[in-house]
């Protein structure tokens, strides 16, 4: 059992002295411990020699766990210090959903091998999940739902039960079939357990239960099993025929790679790249947004540039000139985060976008007065002139009304043209109180002081 106060910085530490000291006896009780998903967490935590170091020690037994668990880009490593038959071995027994997740993942002859090894039953489970989007409910559903029938008596189920000799982890309840295999309903096992066994199982179950279409996004799965606080829910195809079934363990998964998604889209990343990868390979993927970057940078002092001579002529210009783009920057990002949340729950659509805009407006309006002033009084202060102040004032107005509109509407674009917001809202966001933020400061000065 885990030392639960233990942290992860703890464990790391303890890994690289005895991984340095060459004490593999001491990385064997440290992994003895912990989880796959914890050594999976660990893995993805050293830097590739150390991590190596690490996988060579990992029992053998827990291999194909610990492969689901990591990163994409941190499997990839694994998998290629790896001979075939290890491999094979170390997937063999995982189940067809977790083995669909890295399936694809496998070198092409490996993967022929594997699929060689299984018997027909699994070799067409396999290729069934695989058929399905990779993002859809279809990849997260297991094919181990135990189904009965709605006209066969609890006696009847519990003899079944007994003939299985145990159920599927995370069986709550079982599935309930007609003649040709659709779903109508759910029989809870406390139902079973405590009725008369001569009672039919349509007496008992429930038949108003949320079931989840094979098609839909692992996203909105995810919303539905929050929203309805479910452990588990039937899969179906179109016409209502029972596929197999979420359970709440799934969801979390999804929650989390959500989750570092939009953290990482929102810095231009890849949610699944390695922390600890090679320096050229990050290097490439991080200056693609670094080149975006700069193009809108370019922009910007495009703009400034068009204000030369008033630049030239007032100090004070240049000097506050940067205020105006970074309260609309961070009015912006406010909204802009918000939004993209909105849209990432299902929260935001057609019906009451509009309503949030002007909510939006509302609030750069009253936050672009009360900023405005304050930075007028300072700016008269300072270089004590009215003027100046009041140009500064409006122009903040007249940003953060800019990044508060575009705040919503960026995304909202975005998520239309079917590009995720999260990835470039940030960019295009900056481009414009940038752009907008020095065009009416400077713009401003130049027809009233010049």
């Amino acid at each position: 059992m885990a030392d639960t106060t233990e942290t992860l910085e703890d464990r790391l530490s303890r890994i690289h002295r005895a991984l340095g000291d060459e004490r593999l006896d001491a990385v064997d009780d440290v992994l003895a411990d912990l989880e796959p998903a914890e050594v999976a967490l660990l893995l993805e935590s050293l830097p590739p020699a150390a991590r190596i170091k690490l996988w060579e020690r990992v029992p053998g037994e827990v291999d194909g766990e610990v492969l689901l668990h990591v990163h994409d880009e941190v499997r990839s490593t694994l998998l290629d210090d790896m001979d075939h038959a290890e491999i094979v071995a170390a997937t063999s027994g995982l189940d067809t959903t977790d083995l669909a997740e890295i399936f694809e993942d496998l070198p092409q002859q490996v993967a022929e091998d594997m699929l060689r090894s299984m018997d027909e039953l699994q070799r067409s489970r396999l290729q069934e999940t695989l058929s399905f989007e990779e993002d859809s409910a279809g990849r997260l559903m297991r094919t181990d739902t135990i189904a009965v029938r709605a006209d066969v008596s609890l006696e009847t189920v519990k003899r079944f039960l007994r003939w299985k000799e145990t159920v599927p982890d995370n069986t709550h309840a079982l599935m309930v079939v007609d003649r040709n295999g659709f779903f109508v309903g759910v029989l809870p096992l406390a139902r079973l357990v405590a009725n008369d066994p001569e009672m039919a199982v349509a007496d008992l179950m429930d038949q108003e239960v949320d079931s989840i279409q094979v098609t839909m996004h692992s996203r909105e799965v995810a919303t539905l099993f929050q929203t309805h606080d479910l452990a588990s829910a039937p899969v179906v195809d179109e016409d209502g025929l029972l596929l197999g079934r979420i359970v709440i363990d799934d969801i979390v998964d999804v929650i989390r790679e959500n989750s570092e998604q939009a953290l990482m889209n929102m810095a231009g990343l890849d949610e699944e790249e390695d922390l600890f990868a090679p320096v050229m390979p990050s290097a490439k993927r991080r200056a693609v947004w670094l080149g975006i970057n700069l193009v809108t940078a370019f922009l910007a002092a495009w703009v400034i540039g068009r204000f030369e001579d008033a630049l030239d002529k007032i100090v004070a210009l240049a000097v506050l000139m940067p205020i105006v783009a970074s309260m609309g920057g961070i009015a912006g990002s406010q909204t802009l985060t918000l939004a993209i949340r909105g849209l990432a729950l299902g929260q935001i659509s057609r019906t009451n976008s509009s309503w949030l805009l002007r909510k939006e407006i509302g609030i750069a309006a009253l936050n672009g007065v009360l900023w405005s002033l304050v930075v007028a009084v300072l700016a008269v202060l300072w270089f004590g002139s009215i003027a100046i102040g009041v140009i500064i004032a409006a122009a903040l107005v007249i940003n953060m009304l800019a990044a508060g509109i575009a705040g919503i509407v960026i995304p909202l674009m975005l998520k239309r043209a079917g590009i995720d917001p999260a990835l470039s809202g940030s960019v295009i966001l900056t481009t414009v109180t940038d752009v907008v933020g020095f065009m009416a400061f400077l713009g401003l000065a130049t027809l009233f002081l010049l």
